[in-house]
């Protein structure tokens, strides 16, 4: 069965960024929902039409993956949002990953660059933005999804999400 959308995917792979490798499935595969925004789009589209036990090998951009790097994404905050009773927490240091809120509530994740007497600065970039990723791995099977999990939006079962 070829890769489309409302199809179950499962797949190995090995993810190299810069020559290293950053990420792999390993010994259990990786299994999502072809077509439903869970994969990076140039990660999607490369699989497509592909079918059960086919291997590749292909590159993404940085556009089609985790975005181009953007400087106005690194800001300088106010030292004081992270004070507790006074004191500095100890969740902020220079390379701590910390979840924070925007104005409107909606979830941001930066990494902290640096700190000074005033500023902690943060980068707001996805840590792979800017990055081409080079993925290699295989196909080990495709199948239709179910009408629930398409409804749902995730794979159920072996591989996915337990009810």
């Amino acid at each position: 069965m070829q890769i489309k959308k409302d199809t179950v995917v499962a797949l190995h792979y090995v993810l190299h960024v810069d020559g290293d490798q950053i990420d792999a499935s390993q010994d259990q595969a990786l299994v999502y929902l072809h077509g439903h925004g869970m994969m990076i789009p140039g990660f999607e589209s490369k699989l497509e039409g592909m079918n059960d036990g086919d291997k590749y090998d292909f590159k993404v951009s940085p556009e089609n993956g985790y975005g181009e790097f953007r400087e106005e994404l690194i800001m300088d905050l106010n030292k004081e949002i992270f004070l507790v009773d006074g004191v500095m927490s100890t969740q902020v240091f220079e390379g701590a990953q910390l979840q924070l809120s925007n104005q409107d509530g909606q979830p941001m994740v930066g990494v902290v660059t640096k700190l000074t007497d005033e500023h902690v600065q943060m980068d707001f970039n996805h840590q792979l933005a800017g990055k081409e990723l080079h993925f290699a791995g295989n196909i080990e099977s495709v199948r239709e999804a179910t009408e629930e999990e398409i409804s749902h939006g995730h794979v159920h079962g072996p591989g996915g999400h337990q009810h």
